[in-house]
């Protein structure tokens, strides 16, 4: 949405295709809180006029922090509203190249042309299962951006794995709502982020020292706010800078959630079974859990073959480092006018692409490029 505010102010014929918030709706933790501050949750617009606080002042709302997941969601359709009739809901079918444009076949058979396409999906497709839990059945075992509902765990005893964001937010709501939760994770102890304040209040250093997304560690932090640097810095080094910048940890908020919760740490699940209409987990220690349902909140890792839309003599031509598109200036893939933004660009332009901070660069970046370098469909 923000890339298509950003190249309609550019005079760019554009469709957005697809349900807006769909995966925020439907797959995200019922009752999560966002991680970010207020001030990186902002979708961009070039006169930034679709701010969260202008949401919050049009629709007549107190402004909110920590924002809720439904408070979110709703200010991302109230952005899309604002951008017109560009809309379109239908699901993209196949996008494949023929001839000097690309076929976007939808779902009902109609097909579009166009020159270019940007791919900015997502990561629903690519969530990480560990292959231990791959004997268990779709109920036994689910991933945090799956859509599962809080009610059908609740009361419930739950194993919930990773030690990242999704995994201790879900564990605490679903203790909220009366499970038995024990957290399972391989770090050998939890990190939250923020715990070092006085480094925030160091006036003039401290801005030297972070951005205000609050993407990593001090120095890093303000590495990744400037991705147009992160990009130039080599592949090894880049992939550090992410890693770093984005290893599991906590918001400063949830410690308090988790106080009375069972945490286990520097373990991971050796094996997984069902056993008796239970599932029997082995941690490599040796020791054994009996639970009814597996919570995984281990991440996602790229992979656009993932992606169903995109043909697979698409995907084939894409240039990839280990399933992310290698991006050049513009957010512009190896086949020409095919762009990536969101997090399949994190490889290529560091971490902020992962966060919803990142869409006033990538949305800036691409429409630019896209304005200097337009063509028509033949």
């Amino acid at each position: 949405m923000s890339a298509a505010a950003h190249l309609k102010a550019e005079g760019v014929g554009v469709r957005v295709f697809g349900e807006p918030m769909e995966f925020w709706a439907n797959t995200m933790p019922e009752g999560m809180l966002l991680r970010s501050p207020r001030v990186a949750s902002n979708l961009s617009d070039p006169k930034a006029a679709l701010s969260l606080d202008a949401y919050e002042a049009a629709c007549g709302l107190k402004p909110v922090a920590p924002v809720p997941l439904n408070h979110f969601v709703e200010y991302g359709r109230w952005f899309q509203r604002q951008l017109g009739s560009i809309l379109d809901r239908s699901t993209v079918a196949n996008v494949a190249v023929r001839g000097s444009a690309f076929a976007i076949t939808l779902e009902d058979g109609s097909v579009v042309r166009s020159r270019r396409v940007v791919v900015a999906t997502g990561v629903g497709p690519f969530n990480k299962k560990p292959d231990v839990f791959a004997g268990l059945s779709a109920q036994q075992v689910s991933h945090c951006y799956e859509g599962r509902k809080v009610s059908e765990l609740a009361k419930k005893r739950v194993a919930v794995i990773g030690a990242g964001q999704s995994a201790l937010e879900s564990a605490a709501i679903l203790y909220e709502a009366g499970g038995e939760v024990e957290v399972i994770a391989r770090i050998p102890a939890l990190r939250f982020i923020g715990q070092h304040d006085w480094l925030h209040n160091l006036g003039p250093i401290s801005k030297m020292l972070y951005s205000p997304h609050d993407i990593g560690p001090a120095g890093i932090s303000k590495l990744v706010a400037s991705p147009q640097i992160v990009h130039h810095v080599p592949l090894g080094l880049r992939d550090k800078i992410r890693k770093r910048a984005v290893r599991p940890a906590g918001a400063k908020w949830l410690p308090a959630r988790l106080e009375k919760l069972k945490i286990t740490t520097g373990q991971t699940v050796r094996s997984a079974r069902s056993a008796g209409g239970e599932i029997q987990l082995t941690l490599t220690d040796g020791t054994e859990r009996r639970v009814d349902h597996v919570l995984l909140g281990t991440g996602y890792q790229v992979d656009i073959a993932k992606y169903k839309f995109l043909s697979q003599e698409l995907v084939q031509a894409t240039e990839q480092l280990e399933g992310s598109p290698k991006l050049a200036p513009g957010f512009g893939s190896s086949v020409p006018g095919l762009h990536f933004i969101g997090a399949a660009a994190a490889r290529s332009f560091g971490p902020l692409l992962y966060f919803v901070a990142g869409t006033e660069f990538a949305a800036q970046r691409l429409a630019a490029y896209i304005a200097r370098n337009r063509v028509n469909v033949q």
